[in-house]
């Protein structure tokens, strides 16, 4: 009889198969990470914040977390609110064997490992002593942002932020010489929201200040937009991002355009049908930028965000209060890559799904646009937010495995706030090699190591820093 391993997370966690354990332990566990989309703040890496407990690294800003805990009946003081930081950690705690087949679960229990060696299970009768043993860990010089980024095999890492941002924090990076990329992703969402003229004309006021170009046309946004867009090109920067219910394909004149961007400007709230327009002609200039440059677009489609609005008044945005979206995917986002594709100017592209019922969409959308100048041009991205769990993750790769080359395929990525979900790399690639592990098992794929063990560790890293451009140690 086969002896189980006594911690819950062991060597073999998630590897159902002989084949799946070779796959992982050959060759997908040593691979090193390139975290290509995240949400960490670069001021934290630059400055090598030290963490002074478990609550400031794990939980201070992850609302998968906050929302397991609301799930759970916990008080919003002792999640967003005021409460002590250790009696918010207690609060996780008392939450975390209610997420049972949660992913939750498992990243916790992954995370614990991986950071501090714990095995025990968290829950209120082991969280004091695990609070105390993580507090005195995160003292040591390894477990700041940098020493994290290091231990964790961080080559390289992509954050998200704003036109308007000024960069100092990556410019600081670079000019530390930190061994570990920390590049900047250019992500101009406010720049489509002319149905909401005070926040675009804040962002526009912003964006005049830190381009100097006076932004007081649409042509003038252009190039404003472009000005940036070089800048995050000097600091190393090759990636832009949006996050879109639905892909933008109303394509207007320039004049048009000048007229819905005058109207917003003068505090006049563009239709539904404008702000569709607009939109359309910014992401087709950022397009355009992309291909330029030889950069990567990525696209977040699909999710319905601050469902809540007694939360996103009370608290804000971004809190653990968002969903799967229905809106219609395919048209839209067939008319905007082929009208880049018709001016020649499709960047390498990466298209995200969060509504599984689109994934054979996506899938057979990735397939359209290839043009023999790259492999893979059109991704189809991983498994995304509600979908990055095992179940989701194993969707997106079938999907992609059935329709397109899983052999091209980018991998994973964090889309983290937090410094201790890197193990969500671990977690993806045991979910990659159990699933391939199966085929093998099954006679579905050839039991040759070399070729599927090859693909497998392409996945985890190389074919990332090979399509992406990123400088990499």
């Amino acid at each position: 009889m086969e002896v189980m391993p006594s911690a819950f997370i062991h060597d073999d966690f998630l590897l159902s198969s002989k084949a799946a354990r070779r796959l992982y332990h050959d060759f997908a566990k040593d691979e090193p990470l390139l975290d290509y989309h995240n949400h960490l703040p670069p001021k934290d890496i630059a400055q090598n914040r030290q963490f002074k407990n478990i609550f400031e690294i794990w939980l201070e800003g992850d609302h998968y977390k906050w929302r397991a805990m609301r799930a759970n009946g916990i008080d919003e003081s002792l999640i967003t609110g005021n409460a002590a930081p250790r009696d918010k950690f207690l609060a996780w705690a008392k939450t975390v064997p209610q997420t049972l087949r949660n992913p939750l679960y498992h990243w916790t229990h992954i995370e614990l490992k991986r950071y501090f060696g714990i095995d025990e299970l968290l829950n209120e009768k082991s969280a004091p002593a695990i609070w105390e043993q993580t507090e005195a860990m995160l003292a040591k010089p390894e477990m700041t942002t940098r020493g994290i980024l290091k231990t964790q095999k961080v080559k390289a890492l992509c954050t998200t932020d704003d036109p308007a941002d000024d960069l100092a924090w990556h410019s600081q990076c670079a000019a530390d010489e930190f061994e570990v990329g920390v590049y900047p992703t250019y992500r101009a969402d406010k720049a489509l929201v002319v149905h909401q003229p005070e926040i675009f004309n804040s962002w526009c006021d912003k964006l005049s200040a830190i381009s100097g170009v006076e932004v007081k046309s649409y042509a003038s946004l252009l190039d404003a937009m472009k000005k940036r867009h070089d800048l995050f090109h000097s600091v190393g920067g090759r990636l832009s991002d949006c996050g879109l219910n639905a892909c933008h394909a109303a394509f207007i004149s320039d004049a048009e355009a000048e007229r819905i961007f005058a109207n917003a400007r003068a505090g006049k709230a563009a239709t539904a049908q404008e702000q569709d327009q607009f939109a359309s002609m910014i992401l087709l200039h950022i397009g355009r930028m992309n291909a330029e440059k030889g950069w990567t677009m990525q696209m977040h489609l699909g999710a319905i965000r601050n469902n809540n609005s007694r939360l996103a008044r009370q608290i804000g945005a971004d809190v653990g209060c968002d969903s799967i979206g229905d809106w219609p995917q395919a048209e839209p986002l067939s008319k905007f890559l082929d009208r880049l594709d018709t001016e020649n100017a499709l960047p390498r592209t990466v298209i995200y799904n969060v509504n599984p019922t689109a994934n054979y969409v996506f899938g057979t959308m990735a397939g359209n646009f290839a043009d023999g100048s790259i492999a893979g041009k059109v991704q189809f991205g991983s498994g995304w937010w509600f979908l990055d769990q095992k179940e989701g993750m194993e969707w997106q790769i079938n999907a992609l495995s059935n329709l397109g080359l899983l052999s091209r395929f980018i991998g994973m990525l964090t889309d983290s706030r937090s410094f201790m979900s890197f193990p969500r790399h671990e977690y993806f690639r045991r979910t990659l090699c159990n699933l391939i592990g199966k085929d093998i098992e099954s006679g579905d794929v050839p039991a040759d190591f070399d070729l599927v063990g090859g693909m497998v560790r392409n996945i985890c890293y190389a074919n990332a820093k090979a399509f992406l451009g990123l400088k990499v140690q």
